[in-house]
């Protein structure tokens, strides 16, 4: 009788203590992410965001017009989450691991560039000097070609008193975009002393001839015309001849003149008007390279190699890689510089008169993807007469290797552009107050500047 009682004494004692606590749900019978209550159930405040959480802001556009497309956001551009609560989950499974951050860095401005140049004087006294270039005979000399159709030559600084030639009495030179335009000396001048001009005749027309010289002279009997074209009109005339690094002589058209192309010449593949031409002259008065797109003449003029241009005033070849760069005069609203490739240049559709830069011209349904856009756009506001130069190879400034130098005749501004990520950086280095018609270069790479307005010849140097 008395186990019996001790027995039903503790079985009263097991069951009140069995109140006392709730009871517990089996680990495997939770939720997930059911915390384990301890101090920890209460989650740590989220993580700070790094500069990572924070987007990177676009960079910002360059001087130019059109800056190319932002680059495509990455990961990295997105906030990355607050931080996870620090408590442990109750099972591996119940809370998948947070993904590792795969994507890439996000990317590095680009360094700020903005040399400070200076036009260092070499001489002046010029008459509206329009081009400006060497000889590559190793003589030094530099040839200053004037409106009125006098070549000058420039030894150690000093303008020598004698022209070198004198056409005037054929140069017609009345209205602005007139007169003797341009030299080029052959690739073998030394030995041979061919040099070949691109002036307006009294009719208006272009001539591109080849001239004799020997020493400090050409002899402007020894004319031999080389092509003559036809012009409409007073202006467009183009007017820039170089040869290639192939060789070739290339010479710029316009599309004939007045304005908006009315003849639709920049189009229209059976005139050399609004064309880049190019042409054999070994062997007078021309030859047709075989590779030229329309060699045949089925499709086009066998002479033509770039079309759609407006007027190419200045063009030049990248004596480092043969890439093309031809700033085109614009019509009212846009100037355009356009990079041609070496070896993809031939048959190239700069877009006049269906565009005017890098947007439709008179209508807005242009198909964009069938021309070689430009590179570089800006609008009249800061400037109006694009003037083409050249990419700078020379050893004095190593600040502006591999930078093209530009500018514009009527606001005096002169710019650097270069490859920046997926497009190009536009950088103003000087305001100048010169009317500039031509950028040119020594036979080391030097760049030099005149002044149309007050025929003053610059030597372009960095402070």
């Amino acid at each position: 009788m008395r186990l019996f009682s001790i027995l039903f004494l503790f079985l009263i004692v097991a069951l009140a203590g069995c109140n006392l606590m709730p009871a517990r749900t089996p680990l495997a019978d939770r939720p997930p992410g059911t915390l384990i209550p301890t101090a920890a159930t209460t989650p740590a405040p989220p993580a700070q965001p790094t500069a990572a959480t924070t987007p990177v802001p676009p960079a910002q556009p360059t001087a130019a017009t059109t800056p190319a497309p932002p680059a495509q956001p990455t990961t990295a551009t997105t906030p990355a989450p607050p931080g996870q609560p620090t408590s442990v989950p109750l099972t591996p499974e119940a809370v998948p691991a947070a993904p590792v951050a795969t994507a890439p860095p996000a990317p590095q401005p680009v360094e700020a560039w903005s040399p400070t140049i200076a036009l260092q004087q070499i001489t002046d006294g010029f008459d509206r000097p329009l081009h400006i270039t060497h000889a590559g005979d190793g003589s030094g000399r530099l040839f200053v070609v004037e409106k009125v159709g006098r070549i000058r030559i420039v030894r150690d600084g000093q303008v020598l008193p004698e022209p070198f030639l004198d056409i005037t009495d054929r140069v017609g030179s009345r209205a602005n975009e007139q007169g003797l335009l341009s030299v080029a000396f052959h690739p073998r001048y030394r030995e041979n002393g061919w040099l070949f001009v691109n002036y307006t005749d009294d009719d208006g027309d272009t001539v591109v001839s080849r001239f004799e010289a020997t020493g400090d002279r050409a002899d402007p009997v020894s004319e031999q015309v080389v092509l003559t074209i036809g012009q409409p009109f007073a202006n467009h005339n183009g007017g820039l001849i170089i040869f290639g690094p192939d060789g070739m002589l290339y010479i710029g058209m316009g599309d004939g003149g007045s304005a908006g192309d009315p003849l639709g010449a920049g189009q229209d593949r059976s005139t050399l008007l609004g064309k880049i031409l190019r042409i054999n002259v070994e062997n007078l008065p021309y030859t047709i390279p075989p590779d030229n797109p329309w060699a045949d003449g089925v499709d086009g003029r066998q002479e033509n190699w770039v079309i759609g241009v407006r007027n190419p005033w200045r063009f030049s070849f990248d004596r480092a890689t043969g890439d093309l760069f031809v700033a085109d005069v614009g019509q009212n609203r846009l100037e355009e510089v356009h990079l041609l490739r070496a070896g993809q240049i031939a048959g190239a559709n700069l877009g006049w008169n269906v565009m005017e830069g890098d947007e439709c011209f008179n209508r807005d349904d242009c198909d964009r993807n069938a021309f070689d856009l430009p590179i570089d756009v800006y609008p009249h506001s800061l400037g109006c007469s694009v003037t083409g130069g050249h990419v700078y190879r020379g050893a004095a400034f190593p600040a502006l290797q591999g930078v093209y130098i530009f500018g514009d005749f009527c606001s005096g501004r002169i710019w650097g552009l270069r490859p920046s990520g997926a497009g190009w950086e536009r950088v103003e280095l000087l305001q100048s107050d010169l009317q500039i018609a031509s950028f040119g270069e020594d036979e080391a790479g030097e760049l030099y500047v005149a002044g149309y307005n007050n025929g003053v010849l610059y030597r372009i140097v960095v402070e």
